[in-house]
């Protein structure tokens, strides 16, 4: 064990014991929460609006405040965004989270308090260090530098003092300078506003450095790390980075990553971490490496309700932490020392487990296929391709489906557009592995393909390398948190990749 390993398991030991705490008694904490939440919404305009008090039940917080989505709290954020104080927060906010979502193509802007950054944003880095040092005493992790890999967005001046951005801007403004300097690249580089550009001069900054861990967004740092490979002309990443140990990463699910991570990190030492953090907060940890579940934090300054996918349009079925069940997709609700009021941030969860509180995150409420009634969502999919790249070899880099619609003289089915980073030996079989798997975890999907009663078989699009990229890029959403947009309900996105396709052809 390193001496800086030690002095860090010894300060943890009384933040590892509030985990505890919360493990043991979740329901006590978030009622804790959401007092001291009401205790500051109350001195708000948006408090005495709805009437906010301090010792308000659950029950009657939910009944006088309605659900939120952003374009209902646009209005009160774009007054604070303008410098106005005690809007929906009892101060003046200084730093807006410039965020495009995957929902919208317009850009949304996330209040992020002082409360939010001490309480939430940058508590759950050092739960992070804090679990690791507890979990391998003997890591020489702490040695070492992190490699970080954020958005672009640098952050300008929205009103007043006010300034707005990537998170990853406003975490840098923010971090304190011990835990600047166990990081790279330097804040000049990390905010070098074209994707391509930063990470050249990310190569030319960290292959010199003794990085044992890093983290980010999967598909990014993939892109990323192959570029370190390329401009080291090494084979594998631990030839760069022998002491490499640690992916702390989020934002999309990872399992249709690991298999190519694998094999640019051929170590068994080395772990994976996933963590659940967005724009609004800061909400869940792997804590246990046995297990992929994510453990949601409860006492990050964050009360927690949540509505079955199943009844969207019925507020009504609103449920608080206490009234969840295992095995229901559910649609999250936060209410924040954000400064954000039962808003629906757009992602939806599962409970695997009730005794810790642990979820996965199963996909978002407005990215679906249901142009059928097949109801297919992003964990569907997730797991079908895998299961389909587990029987054919296949290793996906990045895709993207949609509905191709029924006409006169043809039925409905899905159109996957995939880029593969290891091609499938055969494409035909990939494309039944994936129909099987999806007819295996999703019932109504499994109706409709029933002799091809209302879906014929999907159908498979292969894309060239570095498609996916460059859509993203012509699209202005490249690095960061910008995520490639999973499943759609109609063919925007599809129609928009074989446009660019068709484009890149005419020009060859």
């Amino acid at each position: 064990m390193t001496f800086l390993t030690q002095i860090i398991r010894k300060v943890s030991q009384s933040r590892l014991a509030q985990i505890d705490t919360f493990r043991r008694h979740p329901l006590e904490v978030q009622q804790q929460q959401l007092h001291k939440l009401l205790q500051q919404g109350c001195r708000t305009q948006f408090g005495q609006h709805y009437g906010l008090e301090e010792g308000m039940t659950p029950s009657r917080f939910a009944a006088q405040v309605p659900l939120h989505e952003y374009a209902d709290l646009a209005p009160w954020i774009d007054r604070m965004r303008q410098g106005e104080a005690h809007v929906l927060w009892p101060s003046m906010v200084r730093w807006f989270a410039k965020s495009s979502g995957t929902t919208s193509s317009k850009s949304k802007f996330i209040p992020v308090t002082a409360e939010g950054l001490s309480q939430c944003h940058l508590r759950g880095p050092r739960d992070i260090v804090a679990l690791v040092a507890d979990r391998y005493p003997d890591t020489h992790l702490f040695a070492g530098k992190t490699l970080t890999l954020g958005g672009s967005h640098q952050l300008t001046t929205c009103g007043g003092r006010a300034q707005e951005g990537d998170l990853s801007a406003i975490l840098i403004e923010n971090t304190p300078w011990f835990a600047s300097t166990m990081r790279i690249p330097r804040p000049q580089t990390a905010l070098i506003a074209d994707f391509e550009q930063k990470v050249a001069a990310i190569c030319r900054e960290a292959v010199t450095q003794n990085v044992t861990a890093f983290a980010g967004v999967p598909s990014w740092n993939l892109v990323m790390l192959k570029k370190v490979l390329e401009y080291t002309g090494k084979q594998n990443l631990l030839e760069v980075w022998p002491r490499l140990e640690l992916f702390t990463h989020g934002g999309m699910n990872f399992k249709p990553y690991q298999q190519e991570y694998r094999r640019l990190i051929p170590s068994d030492a080395m772990k994976y971490m996933d963590t659940y953090n967005a724009s609004e907060g800061f909400f869940g940890i792997q804590d246990d490496p046995q297990s992929e579940d994510l453990l949601l934090m409860l006492d990050y300054g964050t009360y927690y309700e949540f509505l079955p996918t199943d009844a969207l349009a019925d507020p009504s079925q609103v449920v608080p932490l206490e009234g969840v069940r295992t095995g229901v997709n559910y649609a999250m609700i936060l209410t924040s020392c954000n400064g954000l009021w039962r808003y629906m941030i757009g992602d939806t969860v599962e409970f695997t487990s009730l005794q810790p509180y642990k979820i996965r995150i199963t996909g978002r409420t407005r990215h679906f296929m249901n142009a059928f009634g097949e109801e297919v969502i992003v964990d569907n999919a997730e797991t079908a391709l895998h299961q389909a790249c587990s029987a054919t070899g296949a290793v996906v880099c990045e895709y993207t489906a949609g509905p191709v619609y029924m006409t006169d003289r043809s039925k409905g089915s899905h159109e996957w557009v995939v880029e593969f980073c290891t091609p499938p030996s055969d494409r035909a079989r990939f494309a039944r592995e994936l129909d099987r798997a999806l007819q295996q975890v999703n019932s109504d999907y499994e109706a409709k393909r029933f002799k091809d009663t209302t879906l014929l078989a999907p159908r498979l699009t292969v894309v060239p390398t570095g498609t996916f990229f460059r859509w993203m890029s012509q699209r202005g959403k490249v690095g960061g948190q910008n995520k490639v947009p999973r499943l759609f309900n109609d063919r925007t996105y599809l129609d928009q990749l074989h446009a660019l396709v068709d484009a890149a052809d005419r020009h060859d």
